[in-house]
């Protein structure tokens, strides 16, 4: 799908007047659906301030873009995500964050109660998943921000309980997730491999070093058993490193008849150079053999979720109401810096994922005449390809300098004016490794404002 300047003219079609612009825009600007209110579900994309709280608030951040109103550095630096910017392109107030709170590290500043905000439906969370309540940050992540990560299906019903149980059909909702429950998968199965690889390449040095460390003995069988006793013995003991281990090979292999020359540095040195480089190729073979065998168990898991996100929708809050429902796909993901320092075989897995996940939302709602699906990830790919046109001049670095002098979290949530990377950032797709900077929501708003008008919703 290309999309040229034509197309982009199209798809503003007066958003800017309710961005920041004055001037109306030529034609009837009249609004189609008049709405009560705006109601965001979903993740860090469309998350309005949730954490905006204790040192991320003391960093001044909030949100995961650039924050704050840095309009005064360029005009492009708004600080708004895309729900903000959709919500005053159809008249309404900024939004605001329904729940605001950290459940983390107190003695950093990053426990603050949980605080209900009521008419304050910005219900979207950095790090929420679909249904599963540990996402990327939370405590049981190990993750010292403490995230709250409500998923979408307790957002939701946070949402009808705050309202009677039924929506009243006019306000406009807004759903978007599933980008963390890519994330975390890959980051499981990151882990998972890791430790794979890691056992499979200690296995790999020590059968290496005892071989050879035994080569030279006079009875090779039964100095190779004596040395791997060794190695074995010290392994299993309370604080064992490879070095330890290597040490006790190398005494053993020493005192074996006929090899005492192998205690010398210089005999047994391009030994363990030789065992440590059979280690590291056994370590990735094991690493990648085991993310290709269990690769598949994602994307399976990423169709799952699409198809509980489908039912979220329809049972929940098209059911309970709802008649006026946008939902963004996954964007393309393996095209975010994240994803772009990723190996080949990494990438086709993410978008074998977000395709699972994406052909779920497809499938399952296209036909709800009540709902929007709008295809995010056709547009991000365009612009990751050719973003010319989208007046994008840098679609594969971070705006946010994220170096720890700079930003202690390494996060654009608490990105801001003073810690940008130097030069012109202003038109840069990511804020980090995978939030868009104002100027890419201000892309998506526009992208879902077109979306809207087509369908008579604007």
């Amino acid at each position: 799908m290309r999309h040229t300047k034509l197309a982009l003219a199209a798809m503003a079609l007066a958003v800017l007047a309710g961005c920041g612009g004055t001037d109306p825009a030529p034609g009837d600007q009249t609004v189609k659906v008049k709405y009560s209110a705006q109601v965001s579900f979903g993740d860090s994309l469309s998350d309005v301030g949730s954490y905006a709280v204790g040192t991320v608030a003391a960093l001044k951040g909030g949100k995961f873009t650039i924050n704050g109103d840095n309009t005064s550095i360029n005009s492009t630096f708004t600080g708004k995500n895309w729900t903000e910017l959709t919500a005053a392109q159809i008249g309404l107030a900024a939004p605001c964050a329904a729940v605001t709170g950290l459940d983390g590290d107190a003695t950093k500043g990053f426990s603050v109660p949980a605080t209900p905000h009521a008419g304050c439906y910005g219900y979207a969370m950095g790090g929420s998943r679909v249904t599963s309540p540990v996402g990327p940050n939370n405590k049981l992540t190990g993750s010292a921000l403490g995230a709250l990560t409500y998923p979408v299906v307790t957002q939701i019903a946070n949402h009808l309980k705050a309202v009677g149980g039924k929506f009243k059909g006019d306000e406009l909702v807004l759903v978007m997730a599933g980008g963390n429950d890519a994330l975390f998968q890959l980051g499981s199965l990151s882990a998972a491999a890791t430790a794979a690889g890691t056992a499979a390449g200690n296995t790999a040095y020590v059968t290496s070093l005892v071989g050879q460390l035994a080569a030279g003995a006079t009875n090779p069988l039964t100095a190779a058993q004596a040395i791997g006793l060794a190695a074995q013995t010290a392994a299993a003991q309370p604080g064992a490193t490879q070095t330890t281990i290597t040490q006790a090979a190398i005494g053993a292999a020493a005192t074996q008849p006929g090899n005492a020359a192998v205690g010398s540095a210089t005999v047994y040195g391009p030994m363990v150079a030789k065992a440590t480089t059979d280690a590291q190729a056994a370590g990735a073979k094991a690493g990648a053999d085991y993310a290709t065998a269990h690769g598949p168990e994602l994307v399976a898991a990423m169709g799952q979720a699409g198809t509980e996100l489908v039912a979220l929708v329809k049972n929940q809050i098209v059911a309970n109401g709802a008649n006026y429902v946008v939902v963004n796909n996954l964007p393309d993901v393996a095209t975010t810096p994240s994803g772009r320092g990723q190996p080949a075989s990494t990438q086709a897995l993410i978008n074998a994922m977000v395709n699972a996940f994406n052909s779920a939302l497809t499938s399952g709602l296209s036909s709800e005449p009540k709902v929007l699906l709008v295809d995010v990830f056709a547009v991000s790919h365009d612009q990751a390809t050719n973003p010319g046109p989208y007046g994008l001049t840098n679609v594969s670095e971070t705006a946010c300098d994220l170096s720890a002098a700079k930003n202690p979290l390494g996060s654009s949530l608490v990105c801001n004016g003073s810690n940008l990377k130097s030069g012109d950032v202003s038109h840069w797709s990511f804020a980090d490794d995978v939030h868009p900077t104002p100027y890419n929501n201000l892309l998506l708003a526009r992208y879902v404002s077109k979306a809207l008008v087509t369908k008579g919703w604007l």
